[in-house]
């Protein structure tokens, strides 16, 4: 007989089975809603951003950036998602940024809102509100690093926001939104698991599966340190073009905004149609936007993720890259 029919015994064992049992499922569904929004490649993924680029740092720059690292370690008291003290000091820099994010109030700072079938290439600023976004906190980060009168200590908080912000800059999930929190609002099945609902708060969901679910399984259980090598050879031959375009924030937000559309919400089945520009801050707002998406039952199958997974491995090697000639630039000496 089930602890539900078994009302009339209050003090049962079973009574304070199920009380043990209820409390461990809020326990769960707090640790969900909690978790790290817009966690963008999540952990494996920012860290093989990171490693890829430790991998083609120039010697200045790599002694610059593990000086500061080394002089300036985390707080050992802040709660790191990811786990803490990784040994490798840029992989472990790479996700201090959505640890700190809550505590420093810069949550927009890992995003730009572009509306969904925006097709005049204007200047981004429009789209960067006054809390700031991912261009404007890289540029002004990077001016920090840069600044040999700025205390080390900031510099070093630069290092760790550049590393992960230009991870986050090329998640295309993170350069654009449909009145729906950048995907957060798109409920969705994927694979085999259908989407649950927890105060207006849907998993899985669009951005969420781009942030850690497509990456990580087509990693197929390789560490960061393996992937990161895994994806120097495949882009092996697209390494020096890359780097010969040089170094252009807008374009690599546009590249970011223009694979979201064409490899995040057009594969979509059935299709999400292009919402009005409005401003949302839950998935309740836009009339309910994400219970209405719930009912149409949006699918991310075998298909999708095929598709998905060499952009998201392309992303994920261009912001390595990027980030080292970011990096290798700032620790340039100033020009006498």
């Amino acid at each position: 007989m089930s602890c539900l029919v078994r009302i009339s015994k209050a003090k049962s064992k079973c009574s304070r089975n199920t009380t043990r049992s209820v409390a461990a499922m809020l326990v769960l569904t707090a640790l969900l809603l909690l978790a790290p929004a817009g966690h963008a490649w999540g952990c494996k993924g920012h860290q093989t951003v990171a490693l890829i680029a430790e991998s083609q740092l120039t010697p200045e720059a790599k002694q610059l950036l593990v000086g500061l690292l080394t002089e300036n370690p985390v707080d050992p008291n802040l709660k790191r998602y990811c786990g803490n003290a990784l040994t490798d000091l840029f992989a472990d820099a790479s996700t201090w940024p959505d640890d700190a994010r809550y505590e420093r109030n810069n949550g927009s700072w890992h995003y730009i809102d572009i509306p969904r079938g925006e097709r005049d290439r204007k200047s981004l600023d429009q789209y960067c509100g006054d809390q700031g976004c991912v261009t404007r906190a890289i540029t002004e980060q990077i001016a920090i690093l840069k600044d040999q009168a700025a205390s080390r200590v900031k510099r070093t908080e630069a290092v760790r926001y550049i590393i992960h912000l230009v991870g986050d800059l090329h998640q295309p999930l993170h350069a654009i939104t449909n009145a729906d929190e950048g995907g957060n609002c798109v409920p969705l099945k994927y694979l085999r698991r259908n989407p649950q609902e927890h105060s207006y708060h849907y998993l899985p969901n669009l951005h969420a599966i781009w942030d850690s679910a497509i990456l990580e399984r087509d990693m197929e259980g390789a560490d960061p340190a393996e992937f990161a090598n895994h994806l120097e050879e495949v882009f092996g031959a697209k390494l020096e073009s890359w780097q010969s375009a040089g170094i252009d924030l807008a374009d690599w937000v546009w590249e970011s905004f223009d694979d979201a559309e064409k490899f995040g919400y057009e594969p979509l089945v059935p299709a999400v149609a292009v919402e009005p520009n409005i401003p949302v801050h839950s998935c309740a707002d836009d009339d309910h936007i994400g219970a209405r998406l719930l009912s149409q039952h949006i699918t991310a199958g075998e298909a999708y993720q095929q598709q998905a997974a060499p952009l998201a491995e392309q992303r994920v090697a261009q912001a390595g890259i990027r980030l080292a000639m970011i990096l290798n630039e700032a620790a340039k000496p100033p020009a006498k």
